[in-house]
């Protein structure tokens, strides 16, 4: 039998809002794996105790914060409304059905003003970090590191072009005392280093977002983006470390002082770190050589001219310190460059009628010249496990780790796009978005 609509909208009832919420749902789960009351220590400098008009509480504050990233909410109108219709987010801020929620722009104001210079963002990230460590998720053997693109807040055909100063590796000063000790061994005199001025490169700065980088790669697309590099560890795909820099920085850059912050922080003792061919560089073999960190890197291609000799076909005697051409000849040692490359030059007599010359140089004075980099040994060593199975195998984790939190943060948090303009902002965005993949995979591995 068909009964008329009752109008139960418009009825009181009496309800706890702790009934309404699901006992399986996330931000229940959320809130019995991390221990939130680490905020209001934090950021108590930052509230003026007997004036103003009293403050929202910050517990709360962060809290509405993680919703939005936790659920993927980009916009701030939006996860205020949300939070007006949603009981579970509500429970989780500790509101009542009738309570107000605050204005939006208690969000953002608190962002730019109260919150703009200070460490609370990085402060928050390393207490959830050290919270999982507790829970004994974090099994620092291994760890993981790449970087994935955030298309700027910015429009990629407003830019200006600019002549900005080129700056150095941030290996520069290492390679240079490398490069003295070679050739001083060598009994070479050392190189004089002019001050020059310093040089400059034609680069397209965004009209909105001058911090973000032109980004150029192969199978990218082309605009002002920013790089999130991450650090995972292998045990259950916790992230360690995030860091923001402009799309335009090489990943090799940043690595070594990332890992180094990890290792500082977090007092970890891993044994091996995984990265892709981006990170193939000599510096970054060296420097995980000297920090005793075994480097399973990807392969990188070599570059190699049509027509001409690989140079694999050149084979190195490590007790002379010479080098073999395809045709027997041996190759000595001359110099070592400024760019850490140490020089072996051919026989300019012997290369003039050799009947392969055209396979193996063009020069108008018939040498042959093969470099090897004052750290190709690190190189060489780290070739050497990318080749043994158990390289093999513990490369296979760095797309169950570090990959599949990149892919996580893109389809379920938001983190494809930048939500802000400026470093500073896009850092703190990196950071709150890691930190809440943190919390997730802790409550879910709590829950489980």
């Amino acid at each position: 039998m068909l009964k008329d609509k009752s109008p139960q909208q418009h009825e009181l009832e009496m309800v706890a809002i702790d009934h309404l919420v699901p006992q399986d749902h996330l931000v229940r789960l959320v809130d019995l794996a991390i221990d939130f009351e680490f905020i209001r220590d934090e950021v108590a400098h930052l509230y003026c105790k007997n004036n103003g008009r009293p403050a929202v509480d910050p517990v709360r504050f962060f809290k509405y914060l993680f919703l939005g990233y936790l659920f993927g909410i980009q916009s701030e109108r939006r996860l205020i409304k949300e939070v007006q219709v949603n009981v579970a987010y509500r429970w989780f801020l500790g509101l009542g059905l009738t309570d107000d929620v605050i204005h939006h722009s208690t969000l953002s104001q608190s962002r730019v003003k109260r919150f703009k210079d200070s460490n609370i963002y990085q402060s928050i990230f390393d207490n959830i970090v050290r919270q999982a460590m507790k829970q004994g998720l974090i099994g620092g053997h291994s760890l993981f590191a790449d970087s994935t693109h955030l298309k700027a807040n910015a429009n990629k055909r407003r830019y200006d072009i600019e002549d900005l100063k080129v700056s150095p590796s941030v290996y520069v000063e290492q390679l240079n005392k490398a490069v003295i000790n070679d050739r001083e061994a060598e009994g070479k005199k050392p190189l004089k280093y002019e001050e020059k001025e310093p040089c400059t490169k034609p680069t397209k700065v965004s009209r909105t977002d001058p911090d973000s980088g032109f980004m150029v790669r192969d199978e990218k697309p082309k605009g002002f983006f920013y790089l999130d590099h991450r650090v995972v560890d292998g045990k259950h795909g916790i992230i360690v470390d995030t860091h923001a820099t402009a799309g335009n920085v090489h990943d090799s850059q940043p690595i070594i002082q990332r890992l180094d912050r990890v290792l500082d922080t977090f007092e970890l003792n891993p044994i091996a770190v995984g990265l892709d061919a981006g990170y193939f560089t000599a510096a970054v073999c060296h420097n995980l050589e000297e920090r005793q960190l075994i480097g399973v890197l990807g392969y990188r291609r070599p570059n190699k001219k049509k027509g001409y000799f690989a140079k694999r076909e050149y084979s190195y005697d490590a007790d002379t310190d010479t080098y073999t051409c395809p045709q027997g000849e041996i190759l000595i040692y001359n110099t070592t460059n400024r760019l850490g490359y140490r020089q072996y030059h051919s026989t300019p007599k012997t290369c003039k009628d050799c009947p392969v010359r055209s396979q193996c140089t063009n020069s108008k004075n018939h040498i042959k010249v093969i470099t090897r980099h004052v750290w190709q040994a690190s190189v060489e060593a780290a070739n050497e496990i990318r080749l043994s199975e158990w390289g093999k195998k513990r490369y296979k984790r760095r797309g169950e780790t570090v990959e599949r939190s990149f892919a996580d943060a893109k389809q379920h948090h938001g983190h494809r796009y930048c939500r802000y303009r400026g470093i500073k902002n896009v850092s703190a965005q990196c950071l709150l978005a890691a930190a809440c993949q943190n919390m997730k995979k802790m409550a879910l591995m709590k829950a489980a």
